[in-house]
């Protein structure tokens, strides 16, 4: 066995940790900012969400690049793959708000809510695939 095999998974957990917990502060900023722009503010809920997603996408590219994948070269293409990645995130909320916020009549703070655990997983796997391969 070498070297790297038997290292794997404990750095594939210390990442997933570390990106679970970047993750959280992002969620954190594109809740707040969906909540303040859609409630307070009365902006449609797919702009507001292409706006929080957003920060929180820049959010996480920043403290992610740092801390879990640890990568520093190539920032700008890194950058456009997570955002690309962040846009998969956007249109799988966007979907969910048509199927359950338009559809169903579910309020649509709580299909964004619903969204964020749904989106972090997969993103997670493509960030660490793509992104910062």
């Amino acid at each position: 066995m070498t070297a790297e095999a038997t290292t794997a998974p404990p750095q594939l957990s210390r990442q997933l940790i570390r990106y679970t917990l970047i993750g959280g502060s992002g969620v954190a900023l594109d809740l707040v900012v969906f909540l303040l722009l859609h409630n307070l503010a009365g902006m449609d809920e797919q702009l507001a969400n292409g706006i929080s997603t957003t920060l929180g996408i820049a959010n996480n590219f920043a403290l992610n690049a740092k801390f879990t994948f640890e990568r520093r070269d190539r920032l700008f293409v890194r950058f456009l793959r997570f955002y690309a990645v962040g846009l998969t995130g956007i249109a799988f909320t966007d979907l969910l708000f048509l199927a359950f916020t338009d559809g169903l009549g579910i309020d649509a703070n709580l299909v964004k809510a619903g969204s964020l655990p749904l989106v972090l997983a997969l993103q997670f796997v493509l960030n660490r695939k793509w992104s910062f391969a």
